[in-house]
């Protein structure tokens, strides 16, 4: 039965072919009609009879966070997402799978991502030994008095010891500024997000200042970035605080707050994406598993980024001289660990996103100093109730941010009254797993942005606002934005918001096994260029408004495939495609989300193995 299935997936055997044709699934017309409401408040359900025993075992908290959760709007537990693999699926195997599955690296319209995630998509979070209890720092938890510099104090000293877990015992700790995990190998747990509350009594604009747009404009960019906890490398999360309270708006990425902090390690000769081994000029510097960046350019004539939206003539007519927000996202910054070095010959922990031509002078370099190894679990981060900002004037009652963060993770964390929720701001290789956002209202409740890439959000759960939405605000959704690819969204359930694509052309990007109520709308400005690049994949969507936007995407978004979605029609926001001409997407299984095979686009990449890949080329 689905309501005993597990959240999480480690105790589950991966799906096999032969498995999926075996399985079967009771015709449309067998179910209820429900409404909308009754289909939200089934899927809360679902995931409640999961999260029982998922709660209980998952992160090692104990079941009393299942019990103590809040309610969801429509009387029934609420937690993260859904589990709906078996009892979605049907007898026979999607076509498009069964193309993909026979040449999953180089599929024209469905992007590999089966190893996005920490640890190249690991079921098993990392469990760090106790090293601190945040008690013993001064920290106490009736509310009563400032706990923030205890916890941090608690957190710097565990970095200081090489790493280790930082534990927050149940009860309310007032936090009255950033709670920074900035040292690599540090976990912060609480008991439960049921039982450990951190209360936010400030904002961001009030912490460190005013932030600005480098882009112009008065526009605050706490309305995109920074979090009241904030997991980044300590010099990177200094040069950043210094930089806005100086008001000289840094770029936010892997290589600094001007792009300069790098270091030239050696050429690459040309490849193909999906190869995961690459030759390159000199590799006397590189070492196995070490984190490099590769970093590449564009040609005059913007190749790069048609090659990003999967070419032809409607890419080759577009106009990318006047997209300056877009031409800022250039070079192309993609962090990746090597596995191995065999002379000139590395192999990588994930295949190649993109092709790596002469025209485009790749280079892998050096990047700021990743945060790894670092998480965030077992609590809530509840900022005391305000009204939501005008539009981006967001002050910055943000949630958990990571930020220049490679293989680190959040689970079983819940924020409440947040401007943004969880962000990913030049994050590779995260994982975000159970993790909620309710509450008053948020302007993005998840988003992913500034090259942030392979990262998994699994098991989410976006709640309807509890209070009305105030004059002049926005709600976006799940955000992706800012030349971000091989993203993962997978098992959400989301009662506001909708899939917020952003422009910056993001590409390559996933989201499956998904119930929304699809009332929210997109952002971007037009001098950030297309919405979609080439490789989004919509994958088993239950849309319970019937609203397309943003969803079915055939039309709009070029090499894409929309597969297994709900059957919807078009009105509030409507867009035009950016490129003119045949766009080559697929559409598959229409208006009959339940009968996608497999259910799960991300779990049965998961599950394929993998044929070998060296570049062919140099």
């Amino acid at each position: 039965m689905v309501g005993n299935a597990r959240l999480d997936r480690r105790n589950r055997q991966p799906d096999r072919q032969d498995q999926l044709d075996r399985q079967d699934q009771p015709d449309r017309q067998d179910r209820p009609n429900l409404g909308r409401r009754g289909l939200l408040a089934g899927a809360v359900a679902v995931a409640a009879g999961a999260t029982a025993t998922a709660f209980g075992t998952g992160a090692g908290i104990g079941p009393a966070a299942a019990a103590t959760r809040t309610p969801g709007p429509y009387g029934s537990p609420a937690p993260p997402a859904p589990r709906t693999s078996s009892a979605r699926t049907s007898p026979r195997l999607s076509p498009l799978w069964r193309e993909f599955a026979a040449s999953p690296l180089s599929h024209p319209q469905i992007p590999y991502v089966g190893r996005a995630g920490q640890r190249a998509g690991s079921d098993r979070l990392p469990r760090p030994r106790v090293v601190a209890d945040v008690r013993a720092y001064g920290a106490r938890n009736d509310g009563s008095a400032d706990a923030a510099p205890a916890i941090n104090r608690a957190l710097a000293d565990a970095g200081r010891r090489g790493g280790g877990t930082v534990l927050v015992p149940a009860g309310t700790y007032r936090v009255d500024d950033i709670i920074r995990i900035s040292h690599s190998g540090v976990v912060l747990r609480g008991a439960g997000s049921g039982r450990t509350t951190l209360l936010a009594t400030k904002n961001l604009t009030e912490l460190i200042g005013p932030y600005g747009s480098r882009f112009g404009g008065d526009k605050s960019s706490w309305s995109w970035a920074g979090g009241l906890i904030w997991l980044a490398p300590e010099a990177r999360l200094g040069s950043l605080i210094d930089s806005i309270r100086a008001k000289k708006w840094p770029v936010e990425g892997w290589t600094g707050n001007d792009r300069t902090e790098f270091e030239p390690l050696t050429a690459v000769a040309p490849a193909r994406r999906g190869d995961r081994t690459v030759r390159v000029a000199d590799a006397s510097r590189i070492r196995r598993g070490e984190i490099v960046l590769f970093r590449v350019s564009d040609d005059a004539d913007h190749t790069l980024l048609e090659h990003m939206s999967g070419g032809g003539p409607g890419t080759e007519s577009y106009d990318w001289s006047d997209k300056s927000k877009l031409l800022s996202y250039v070079p192309y910054e993609w962090p990746v660990r090597v596995t191995s070095v065999r002379g000139r010959e590395l192999t990588l922990e994930r295949p190649l996103p993109v092709d790596l031509r002469p025209e485009w002078n790749t280079l892998i370099t050096t990047l700021v100093t990743p945060l790894t190894g670092a998480g965030v679990e077992g609590l809530t981060l509840e900022a005391v109730e305000t009204p939501q900002s005008p539009h981006l004037l967001d002050k910055g009652h943000n949630g958990v941010t990571f930020q220049c963060a490679y293989d680190c993770w959040a689970d079983d964390v819940t924020v409440r009254n947040a401007d943004n929720g969880f962000g990913l701001v030049a994050a590779s290789a995260c994982t975000l797993r159970r993790t909620r956002v309710e509450g008053r209202g948020s302007h993005h409740p998840y988003f992913c942005r500034e090259a942030s890439h392979d990262n998994l959000i699994e098991d989410f759960f976006i709640a309807a606002r509890t209070v009305p939405a105030p004059a002049g605000t926005q709600l976006h959704g799940i955000n992706v934005e800012g030349l971000s690819s091989y993203n993962v969204w997978s098992r959400g359930v989301m009662e506001m918001g909708t899939f917020d694509t952003h422009r910056g052309l993001p590409f390559a990007n996933l989201r499956t096994e998904i119930t929304l109520d699809n009332n929210g709308t997109h952002g971007g400005d037009a001098s950030a260029g297309p919405l979609y690049g080439a490789r989004f994949t919509h994958w088993n969507v239950t849309v319970l408004n019937e609203r397309a936007g943003l969803v079915r995407i055939d039309g709009i978004a070029p090499y894409s495939a929309t597969a297994g979605i709900s059957e919807v029609r078009e009105f509030g926001q409507i867009d035009v495609p950016d490129f003119q001409g045949e766009l080559h997407a697929r559409l598959e299984s229409y208006g009959r989300p339940q009968d996608m095979r497999p259910s799960n686009l991300y779990e049965a990449q998961r599950a394929l193995k993998l044929p070998g890949r060296r570049s062919g080329r140099g």
